[in-house]
């Protein structure tokens, strides 16, 4: 999971790890009606399949973080029983290096879509499609590459960059400060788990064993303050808010996910030096942009981060890669509401900046009422889909929800519109 990134500082003069491919994993069973490939191209191991009713385009797909072990594994596209039937190709590719390294995402799944060139032959178009991190290279690639790929989904995407990192850093000080009184980054892991973490939860509760759903005025401002900062007002971030910090069952154990995010010392890949920021940024606990009291001491006092001047380049894939926004695709995305670990903020910068390059015609978003990461049903992946190839087709721009309207985000039947099935602790329509 992600949680792992900002555990272990990078050293940018070590060499790099061993990552292997077991080739003996790469094959796989092709759908009726179609072939399968594999192999390893540049260090990277990938599967391609190809209907035997080929309509000429190809599929591109870039997958989530696979966390930072040294094998490298490929996930077969999450739609190809929609694909192989409607005469798409697709191709993913392990990548090759693991840990959240985009620019290698970036550069070894266009190395795939020119090596499927050389087997099966020259594609009429190509898109892209990604989940998580996958949004992200997704997001990157159509960018970096503009003439390579002909539209693109990223779903749950990281596609606000370094933003989402910025979170995680807001909302561990923030908790620190709030909960003790005090805020520090980076922390000492055991003594922030085992001590400083029972206390903000204690601190917080508005009785015992009553965080994260029984708050005092303390621990409702932190709530707020997490909602704003992770996408504002919406449906399913209650829900949200108590899966995050109840459930997974995971890292340092149930209840702790939200604060295992905020381990490390801000390092990623290719990117030496903290990446997180929060030098300008305003903590609010309510939509009022006037500061209450409590609002402009918790500014005042909160421990402020500065990025690294090494971090953060606007331009090419030197280190972890800006987005943007100056897109020249058709891109649609879709995204859980309750999602926050991952979360919906990444939509509103996406949104932002391509509205700042004046290419909003050029995007739609899609809001789910979910509150698991990628959580989507096979009929809203595939409706996203194939709406998607019909704006193509046609140049109808298909519907989307507004992200940059807080009104509209605020709604209670935000999301309802392409909400298509059940999803865990969601919301129900009204």
């Amino acid at each position: 999971m992600l949680a792992a990134l900002f555990t272990v500082p990078i050293a940018s003069a070590a060499p790099p790890p061993a990552y292997f491919v077991d080739e003996s994993k790469l094959p796989f069973d092709a759908l009726d009606g179609a072939t399968a490939y594999w192999g390893v191209h540049s260090g990277a191991g990938y599967r391609i399949e190809v209907p035997d009713n080929w309509n000429g385009d190809l599929v591109m797909w870039a997958h989530g973080f696979a966390g930072t072990g040294l094998e490298l594994e490929v996930d077969n596209h999450p739609l190809r029983e929609l694909l192989i039937p409607l005469g798409y190709a697709w191709a993913a590719s392990s990548y090759s290096r693991n840990d959240y390294d985009v620019a290698t995402g970036v550069q070894d799944t266009h190395a795939l879509a020119k090596r499927f060139k050389g087997i099966v032959g020259n594609p009429d178009q190509t898109f892209i499609t990604g989940a998580s991190m996958g949004g992200h290279i997704t997001a990157v690639s159509i960018e970096q590459y503009p003439k390579a790929y002909d539209a693109a989904l990223p779903v749950c995407g990281a596609i606000g960059d370094y933003e989402l990192f910025d979170y995680f850093l807001d909302f561990n000080v923030a908790a620190q400060q709030i909960g003790t009184g005090t805020s520090a980054y980076p922390v000492d892991p055991a003594e922030y788990l085992g001590v400083t973490v029972p206390t903000i939860k204690a601190n917080l509760e508005a009785v015992p064993g009553g965080w994260p759903v029984a708050l005092n005025a303390d621990g409702t401002n932190l709530k707020n303050l997490t909602e704003l900062r992770s996408g504002g007002e919406r449906p399913n971030f209650d829900e949200g808010w108590f899966f995050w910090n109840t459930f997974p069952e995971f890292a340092s154990g149930p209840g702790n996910f939200l604060f295992d995010l905020g381990l490390g010392d801000g390092s990623l890949p290719r990117a030496p030096g903290s990446s997180v920021d929060n030098t300008d940024t305003v903590y609010q606990f309510d939509t009022d942009p006037a500061l209450s009291p409590e609002e402009a001491a918790l500014n005042a006092d909160i421990v402020r981060i500065t990025a690294d001047p090494q971090t953060r380049h606007a331009n090419g894939l030197a280190q972890v890669p800006v987005i943007s926004g100056d897109i020249e695709v058709p891109v649609l995305t879709l995204h859980n509401l309750g999602d926050l670990f991952v979360p919906a903020h990444n939509e509103v910068a996406y949104a932002s900046r391509v509205e700042a390059n004046g290419a909003s015609d050029l995007l739609v978003q899609r809001a789910i009422r979910g509150v698991l990461h990628c959580d989507f049903t096979a009929q809203e992946f595939s409706t996203a889909f194939l709406d998607l190839m019909a704006w193509v087709d046609t140049g109808i721009k298909p519907d989307g929800d507004d992200w940059l309207d807080p009104a509209a985000v605020a709604d209670p039947e935000f999301g309802c519109k392409f909400t298509d099935g059940g999803h865990l602790l969601a919301t129900p329509c009204p």
